[in-house]
């Protein structure tokens, strides 16, 4: 048999991926990483405004690198015998664009206006235009949003849209249409130029913009109009139909193939959100809860038509039909921040690394240089530092206790006003103990989100944790198994989404009759499996009641 390759994006926050694989085992030929310029020197964001905004140039030269330095590594008949490419990423992040589907950033007067950029996922500057749609859903003769689990959040494009264009005049002036950056992209491969051609996506319009086929597609231009009256025209400038990821969206335009040494003939896939695809990348079946586990996480299930029947499942990201697999309703929820709350305590631990101890007398007999080297050096151990210590630290021994919103909160019931809370402090505190109660406070969060699907009717009878922390963080990977009471595998790979896409590529290529196809033929495996101890499960169903407590509390008398 010929051999075929296809090419899985997977853009994440941070940085985006680029996975070659053999497209009849799933054999991982090579892939690389490339961190985007702009977001990494912090252009554009101002995050004591809650304010993440990412510019397209990010995307493309990235994009160009990666698949390049990737093709690099292969044989050189590799790239002639791609046949599909397909892209993943994070979401809702929209921009306005003009009528040919370019982002207003990329053109003149634009391109440093952060409201003329992706709007990122984790972008919480809507949050009293997502209130209102809210309040407009549930006085409206017709709830929009009974399919996103009933609570419109901050992080989704309505909200988004609406608050760039009552506060930026220039951007409302010149903005014709709204798109989602993993419908951009397969765009921009095809050569498209006139953005209603535009192939949408049924993952992102179905879980974050109100797309249902009941009413009709997009909410009505009368209730968009109430959200915020800049919004007029917007729909009927927008699409009225989805598609799902497994269908080609058209083959590579000329100047891509050029770019990135390929084919005109390589067929692009639809677009669809990082978690959804990851989902496919850890050979998601019904029953099965997917961990999407990064900066914040996603939780993703697929249940028939049967299963789901009329149910509204409340306070999730959305049930949609075909948003992971065609065929199957995809149900979405997650965590805000995950790996973003470690992180935050590293950036509180490093202020005397980074402020003091320059200033000391070790700053008088070493360079600048070996300064600096000092400097990363000790920073770069503080989370293992931390997870060594705080590991030995019995459960019953820690007076700490802490809430995982330090993000706000995604689900259960979205609530993007909502800060992190730590309580139990005394004289014998130490780094560890807090580092242990936020470690906890993430498990619980996981345990809240899988409540509320189990409460709803939905069957979880196995957990599978994908993504950089489910490989190399045993620790929280435990913890998370103890509180839960549930067996998690982890994903053989750290690249499953990009592994998703690249399934999806090889189905819209042809090479599958369908994605559960691709998936049977494709998927890695699983590197291991973690077992909950009953002792140890039996006292954090204990420290989960007070962590609801403390959430109550957090929630009804501080940020009421």
């Amino acid at each position: 048999m010929e051999r075929k390759y296809v090419i899985g994006l997977d853009y994440g926050t941070d940085s985006a991926r680029a996975l070659v694989v053999e497209a009849h085992t799933g054999e991982i030929l090579a892939s690389s990483v490339k961190y985007y310029p702009r977001w990494k020197k912090g252009l554009y964001c101002v995050p004591e405004a809650n304010q993440w905004r990412q510019h397209p140039k990010d995307y493309l030269e990235v994009l160009e690198t990666s698949v390049r330095e990737a093709l690099d590594t292969c044989p050189s008949e590799v790239a002639a015998n791609v046949v599909g490419i397909a892209f993943d990423t994070t979401g809702s992040t929209p921009v306005f664009t003009d009528s040919t589907g370019t982002p207003l950033s990329l053109l003149p007067g634009f391109e440093e206006d952060p409201d003329a950029m992706f709007i990122l996922w984790k972008d919480h500057t809507a949050v009293q235009e997502a209130a209102h749609i809210n309040a407009l859903c549930k006085s409206s003769a017709v709830d929009y949003s009974q399919y996103e689990g009933g609570i419109y959040s901050a992080e989704w494009l309505w909200a988004k849209a609406a608050h760039v264009l009552r506060n930026n005049d220039a951007v409302a002036s010149k903005a014709y249409s709204l798109v989602e950056h993993c419908e951009w992209l397969p765009a921009v491969m095809t050569g498209v130029t006139d953005v209603r051609n535009v192939v949408r996506s049924r993952c992102a319009e179905g879980h974050k913009a109100m797309w249902h086929e009941k009413w009709g597609g997009l909410p009505p231009e009368e209730f968009l109009v109430q959200i915020e009256p800049r919004l007029a025209g917007f729909r009927a400038r927008m699409f009225e139909q989805t598609e799902t990821a497994d269908k080609p969206v058209g083959t590579l335009c000329p100047e891509w193939a050029e770019r990135l040494g390929l084919s005109t003939d390589v067929v692009v896939a639809g677009g669809a959100f990082d978690c959804h695809m990851g989902a496919v990348g850890a050979a998601v079946t019904p029953n099965t809860l997917v961990r999407v586990i990064g900066t914040s996480t996603c939780d993703i299930m697929v249940a028939s038509y049967e299963e789901v029947g009329d149910k509204l499942i409340k306070g999730i990201c959305g049930q949609v039909d075909g948003s992971v697999i065609p065929g199957m309703i995809g149900l979405e929820a997650g965590q805000s921040s995950f790996g973003d709350v470690y992180a935050m305590f590293r950036r509180v631990l490093e202020f005397p690394v980074r402020k003091s101890l320059p200033a000391t007398s070790l700053g008088g007999i070493l360079t600048s240089e070996q300064m600096e080297t000092v400097v990363e050096e000790t920073c770069d151990r503080i989370l293992a530092d931390l997870t060594a210590e705080a590991e030995r630290i019995p459960i019953e021994e820690s007076t700490m206790i802490a809430t995982d919103w330090i993000n706000g909160r995604r689900t259960p019931d979205a609530n993007q006003l909502l800060q992190g809370t730590i309580a139990g402090f005394t004289l014998g505190t130490t780094a560890p103990k807090i580092f242990r109660a936020l470690v906890e406070a993430t498990a619980f969060g996981t345990k809240a989100i899988a409540d509320r699907f189990i409460s709803e009717g939905c069957i979880i009878d196995s957990v599978i944790g994908i993504g950089g922390i489910a490989l190399k963080s045993p620790f929280v990977m435990q913890v998370m198994s103890d509180v839960l009471g549930m067996p998690i595998k982890v994903c053989n790979t750290d690249q499953a989404c990009a592994l998703g896409a690249a399934m999806f590529a090889a189905t819209a290529a042809g090479l599958y009759g369908k994605v559960e196809d691709a998936i049977a033929a494709m998927n890695s495996g699983f590197a291991k499996e973690y077992q909950p101890c009953e002792a140890r499960h039996e006292k954090y169903t204990l420290l989960y009641e007070r962590y609801r407590k403390l959430g109550c509390f957090t929630e009804k008398e501080l940020y009421r």
